[in-house]
């Protein structure tokens, strides 16, 4: 039997990067801060916190897919892993900055 890769864990927490209080998004796993978009290293599979790294994760840049919005790419500061995230933009609850979004847009990694 093939097991869950995704598990729904939306808590609020505070940012380590920037101290932020993040509220839970309410309809999916919240996993960066919609006001500096840094992230944690802890999941292996989306919402499971299972990963031991635990390294701050940069936005290093934005891409825009048509289907799913703009995407986060996020690179651990401890590791080097690099994940794609969804961005929450358009959430009711604490939008993502779509201008630092925007921004990252023309990083260059």
């Amino acid at each position: 039997m093939e097991q869950k890769r995704f598990s729904k864990n939306d808590s609020g927490f505070v940012c380590a990067h920037c101290g932020s209080e993040v509220k839970p998004l309410g309809y999916t796993s919240r996993n960066h801060c919609p006001f500096c978009l840094w992230s944690l290293h802890l999941d292996i599979n989306p919402g499971d916190r299972a990963c031991e790294c635990q390294g701050q994760m940069e936005p290093v840049k934005v891409v825009y897919d048509a289907k799913k919005g703009y995407i986060i790419l996020h690179k651990c500061q401890r590791c080097g892993e690099i994940h794609r995230n969804k961005a929450a933009h358009e959430a009711t609850v604490q939008p993502d900055n779509l201008q630092l979004l925007i921004k990252l847009t023309a990083a260059e990694i």
